[in-house]
């Protein structure tokens, strides 16, 4: 059971980068995100916290990170995982960043569809506002 979505933005993959690695500032652009922290370096193995704008804070970790490519981040409560992949790869005139999230653990079945019917409408709005925010941040870098 998963979801994803894609979004191209005109801006280079290492201002995607930047703004994926400022953990405590996701809840800048993204609408779904109340609070995020982590409690160390933006790599694998990194515990934090991250708490939806509905519901309740679940914690997380960092399960991959390429610096410039990709991460995933691992939200977990027992017997449910949410992996939350990104990815930006380099297109003509600037980034494709895709957004893909999967579920595993012994209550997927239970939380799963719920938690995707969510994502169907959250991820597009979130890779929108993604989008704004980078488009403005690299209008500010260029001036």
């Amino acid at each position: 059971m998963q979801i994803e979505e894609r979004i191209q933005i005109p801006v280079p993959p290492s201002i995607i980068d930047e703004i994926w690695s400022e953990v405590d500032r996701w809840h800048l652009w993204d609408p779904d995100t109340k609070q995020a922290h982590l409690d160390g370096p933006f790599a694998v193995g990194t515990k934090g916290r991250i708490v939806p704008s509905k519901g309740m804070g679940v914690a997380m970790v960092v399960t991959e990170r390429t610096p410039g490519r990709s991460f995933t981040v691992e939200g977990y409560i027992p017997l449910f995982r949410m992996h939350f992949e990104h990815t930006v790869t380099p297109i003509e005139g600037g980034s494709e960043v895709l957004h893909r999230v999967w579920f595993t653990g012994a209550l997927a079945f239970l939380f799963g569809p719920g938690v995707i019917k969510q994502l169907k409408t959250g991820l597009p709005r979130t890779l929108l506002s993604l989008k704004a925010y980078a488009e403005k941040r690299h209008q500010l870098t260029q001036q």
